[in-house]
This record gives structure tokens, C-alpha cells and sequence, in this order.
């Protein structure tokens, strides 16, 4: 249950990662390697939107794709240095 909560609130605060985000491509500590890696799994995933809830089921294909993305943002961070974590906390 709590492992669910924390999901819904990282969810529900997407908008603060705009900023990490932003610093975390134009970042000179962050490797060219890690921001195309990134680059890479975004555009695999909008080139090739694997569904395992198809889109049509309504809410719960929407539910599906939102997971997904988040699955990326949170490597995204995992690959972050940590004084852009600590300076975003995240």
C-alpha cells in the first residue's frame, strides 16, 4: 500500500520534474551517453507503443502508457548525478 502512495504522489508532482528535466539535458556533469540513452527510450516508446492495455479500454489504456512514462522518468533520475537529485529533491 505504501509502495502505491508513493507512486500516485511521484504522479501527482510530474510537473516539478520539468525544471530537473531541463537541467539534466543541458547539464555539463550529466554524459552524452546518458542524455541520448534517455532520448532513446522515449522515442522507442513513441515509435513503438508496446500496450498491454490497449488504448480503446479507456481509462485503463491511458493508465498503461502514464506507467510506461514513468518507468522512464524514473530512470531518467536514476542516471542524474546527485547534487541535481538533492538540488530537486528527488
Amino acid at each position: 500500500m505504501r509502495k502505491l502512495f508513493k507512486r500516485v504522489r511521484f504522479i501527482l508532482k510530474i510537473r516539478r520534474f520539468i525544471p530537473f528535466l531541463a537541467e539534466f539535458f543541458f547539464s555539463k556533469e550529466v554524459s552524452n551517453v546518458k542524455k541520448w540513452l534517455s532520448v532513446l527510450f522515449v522515442a522507442l516508446y513513441m515509435l513503438l507503443p508496446l500496450d498491454i492495455i490497449p488504448d480503446f479500454l479507456g481509462f485503463f489504456g491511458i493508465v498503461d502508457d502514464v506507467t510506461v512514462f514513468m518507468m522512464i522518468l524514473q530512470q531518467i533520475i536514476k542516471m542524474a548525478p546527485e547534487n541535481l537529485k538533492n538540488k530537486y529533491g528527488v
